[in-house]
């Protein structure tokens, strides 16, 4: 009775156990950033976007868990071509999702297939981008709207090809573009040029625009010393005009004409005995010799 017992209580035991294992394995658990697809014998018969507690069929069905959230890969660096035949180096990332995760498990099946696919849809991208720009039109120094636009261009082509395999694409984004090493100081050594002959030019415009201003302030200069001189010498004209008129009306009488020409002779005798030599040559009829000799009867 007591073996009967036992054995009674060892197939309960079995009973719950089983049933605790069917019961674990028909239920699974999807959180938010998940997706849940039920396989079934190697088809997807169900897939769950919404996070919660379900239910399979315990030992037949298997589930497949893929992120919702956007993943970035970076890409390995690789070479491309520019339209002047031209090698660089491109260095870049893409951010992308799965939008539809029964053709991405159709398709590709993991996230790593998926890096691979995605690989190669944007290398063959910015091979075909760069491949119609000239190397002097990626390596510049303008704005960043044309780069944008090519970004956007590449993005636009990888995300049509990836949404063949349940992909969103987000972003294609370019880190770096370097050259390669055997004409990296040839690029270089253009752009140096190129610098120094813009140089050349401002050097040469701003030469002619002073040259031109230089020239103007020559010619105001002339017009300006030429109309101070012609203003100078009128007034000095007048200056001579005036004096004489005034001279005139001081010696307007004999007398006075003859009182200023003699105070002339006084100054010009003063003049010519000034100095070391005291010896002075006069002939007799001069006007200062007849004052020296005869001062009196000169005077009168």
């Amino acid at each position: 009775m007591k073996k009967k017992k036992t054995a009674l209580w060892v197939i309960l035991g079995v009973l719950v156990l089983v049933v605790a294992v069917v019961v674990s394995s028909s239920l699974y658990t999807v959180r938010e950033d998940q997706y849940a697809c039920t396989v079934r014998f190697s088809a997807i018969v169900n897939t769950v976007s919404e996070p919660g507690l379900y239910f399979k069929i315990p030992f037949v069905d298997t589930i497949k868990f893929f992120p919702k959230a956007i993943m970035l890969y970076d890409i390995p660096t690789s070479e491309v071509l520019t339209a002047d035949q031209k090698s660089m180096t491109v260095d870049s990332y893409i951010l992308w999702n799965i939008n539809e995760p029964l053709t991405f498990y159709q398709t590709l099946g993991s996230i790593n297939e998926a890096e691979l696919r995605l690989n190669a849809l944007t290398y063959n991208a910015l091979k075909n981008a760069m491949g119609t720009l000239a190397q002097s039109q990626i390596i510049n120094q303008d704005g960043a709207s044309d780069r944008n636009s090519i970004y956007e261009a590449i993005t636009g082509e990888v995300a049509s090809y990836a949404a063949n395999y349940g992909i969103g694409v987000e972003d294609v984004k370019v880190k770096r573009l370097d050259l390669p090493e055997d004409n990296e100081q040839a690029v270089y050594a253009r752009m140096i040029s190129d610098r120094k002959q813009i140089a050349e030019k401002y050097t040469a415009d701003g030469a002619y625009e002073a040259s031109i201003i230089r020239n103007d302030v020559d010619r105001q200069v002339n017009i300006i010393v030429s109309n101070a001189k012609a203003q100078a010498a009128a007034i000095e004209a007048e200056g001579e005009r005036t004096y004489m008129q005034t001279l005139a009306a001081a010696y307007d009488t004999p007398e006075k004409r003859d009182f200023y020409e003699f105070n002339l002779s006084l100054e010009a005798l003063k003049d010519s005995l000034g100095g070391e030599q005291k010896t002075l040559i006069l002939g007799p009829d001069s006007p200062l010799a007849r004052l020296l000799i005869d001062p009196v009867n000169t005077a009168d």
